[in-house]
This record gives C-alpha cells, structure tokens and sequence, in this order.
C-alpha cells in the first residue's frame, strides 16, 4: 500500500509540475485540463482521479512553483556569504532568460493572471513569491543592512521588471545586462 501511495504522490507532483509549466506557457484561460494531461504524459481520465476541476490543477501549481522557489533557496545555501547567494540568485534568473523571452517570468506571470480572479488564489501565489522576498530580505540583513526589507523589494522588482520588458521586447540581451547591474549594486551594498 504504500508503494501505492508514493506512486500516487508523484504522479500528482508531476501533474503539478506539469500544470505549472503549461499555465505558464499558455495561461490558465486557455488550458485545458488535456494539455495538462499531455504535458505530463499521463491518460486525461488519470488527471481526474487527483484533481476534480481546474482551480484544483491551478492550486497545485502554486504549490509547485513554492516547492521549486524553496528548492532553490536551500540550493542557494551552499554559497559562503549572503552577497554570493543573492549574486546566484540573480545568475539563475539571467539563466532562464530565454524562457522569459518567450513566457515572462513563470511565478510573475502567474500572480498577475490570478490577480483578475476573485477566488483567493491570487493570495496564495502572494504567499509564494512573499516566501522568495523573505529570503532575499534575509540575505540582506547578513549583510548588515537595515534598509534589507527595502533592499529585497528592490531586487525583486528589479527581476519582475526586466522579466517583464525581456518578455515584451524578446530580448535577452536585457535580462543580461540587468543582471549585470544587479550584481555589481548587490557588490556595492557588501562594504
């Protein structure tokens, strides 16, 4: 029973995930749950078994999107001072500009199309990217900053801007050169 169990955990992680990467790409209006199916290459009726209606797959794609950004943080762990794990984090965003190019940033874009839906989802992907703000403010503090909370949003908004402009000009070119301003500002900030 329990290998049943473990098999059902993952199938539904990998509906999640699955969701997450379709909403993405095609947005939560547009998806349906076959191409939800499709993207994790598992029969439409399996998809039911786990989630009932759609806003139960777009649920679970926030919680893939916290599980992700929290895997990433504790990734992030592994560098020795908190100017090189936000310099990381930053590397990692610049990374993946050319699915921003392409999608814009996949938590941004999500909190902004649940924002125009009045059914709370919108503050639980809040909660999301306010888990990634903490960590960020965090980072800052360690740096002996007071302004840390400031700072956070900062960055933060830095990344969803240039996310954005990347998106709508596609170019990456953009989100390179922020993140090589952003990296020399966080540098400036560790004297």
């Amino acid at each position: 029973m329990t290998n049943s169990v473990g098999r059902g955990a993952v199938k539904r992680e990998r509906l999640a995930d699955a969701a997450a990467k379709v909403f993405h790409e095609q947005g939560v209006e547009k998806t349906t749950i076959a191409d939800i199916a499709r993207a994790a290459e598992v029969p439409v009726g399996n998809v039911y078994y786990y989630f009932k209606t759609k806003d139960q797959l777009v649920q679970a794609a926030i919680g893939a999107h916290d599980r992700t950004l929290k895997e990433i943080t504790a990734a992030l762990e592994q560098f020795d001072t908190p100017a090189e794990r936000l310099k990381a984090l930053v590397r990692g965003w610049v990374d993946q500009r050319d699915m921003a190019v392409q999608f814009g940033c996949p938590s941004g874009t999500l909190a902004a199309e649940l924002d125009k839906r009045a059914d709370g989802l919108d503050r639980e992907m809040a909660e999301v990217m306010r888990g990634l703000l903490d960590w960020i403010e965090t980072q800052f503090a360690a740096m002996g900053r007071a302004d840390a909370r400031e700072l956070a949003v900062a960055l933060f908004a830095s990344y969803q801007g240039i996310s954005l402009l990347t998106n709508t000009f596609r170019d990456p070119a953009m989100m390179t050169g922020e993140g090589e301003r952003l990296e020399r500002w966080i540098d400036s900030l560790d004297q």
